[in-house]
């Protein structure tokens, strides 16, 4: 079964880091899709969105 807290020290920290920048650079992905969509904006965003549902989950 997988504990979150049984990470290192220094991988929480990157961890946790990733989970407070994830929903700014979502917002940010989510206008330059609007604005500029590519095949490769669109596939950014939907891995954005599934790592957010994953931290909210506690998944990751």
């Amino acid at each position: 079964m997988f504990n979150r807290f049984n990470m290192p020290p220094w991988l929480r920290k990157i961890r946790d880091g990733f989970e407070v920048i994830l929903l700014p650079l979502i917002c940010f992905q989510l206008l330059r899709t609007i604005f500029f969509a590519t095949g490769i904006d669109v596939i950014i965003l939907v891995l954005l969105i599934c790592c957010y549902i994953c931290f909210l989950k506690g998944w990751i």
